[in-house]
């Protein structure tokens, strides 16, 4: 439901902003969400103590002083409407949307063990074939013993683990007896 406001939100705002100002937009809207992200901000965004006029101005005092004017208004319509909790979507709808424009997306590598770049490369080579757009892979370190990579915006995820590998070697074995 978060998300199909959030969509809303974002086709009125794009609406008032041309296609240069897209990319800096996007990048605002996500420093903001992520600064809703701590504690301290979530806390006083959520808090009934605080009046909405000052939650406003917080969140356009961090844009800094060259924030243009149509953004500094579009978060004086959510503060009005009582929806500045939905930053972080708006951000999120915001960021899907350029990178299906652009047909450029992001993704994660999750891997106990460090790859390098060369074969990060070969990674993102063969996701560009697979499906037709520019994919920027980043290497996150985690305790999965293998490897997953996802694309969350195209819905991919690709994993190799190696119990999956060596329960299905050991399931042939069986069969094949």
């Amino acid at each position: 439901m978060e998300e199909l406001i959030a969509k809303r939100y974002v086709k009125a705002l794009l609406s008032v902003i041309g296609t240069e100002e897209k990319a800096k937009t996007a990048e605002l809207l996500e420093g903001i969400a992520a600064a809703m992200g701590e504690a301290k901000v979530k806390q006083i965004i959520d808090s009934p103590i605080v009046s909405g006029n000052d939650k406003v101005e917080l969140l356009i005092a961090s844009l800094g002083q060259d924030a243009d004017n149509k953004l500094v208004n579009f978060i004086k319509v959510i503060g009005e409407k009582k929806r500045l909790d939905l930053i972080p979507a708006i951000s999120k709808v915001m960021n899907a949307l350029i990178q299906k424009e652009s047909n450029m997306y992001e993704g994660v590598i999750k891997s106990r063990t460090q790859l390098d770049e060369a074969s990060i490369e070969n990674l993102e080579a063969t996701m560009n074939r697979y499906t037709g757009s520019q994919i920027k892979l980043k290497q996150v370190e985690s305790d999965l013993d293998g490897l997953r990579v996802s694309v969350d915006d195209l819905g991919i995820e690709v994993n190799f683990s190696k119990e999956r590998v060596k329960d299905q070697l050991i399931d042939f074995i069986k069969k094949s007896l």
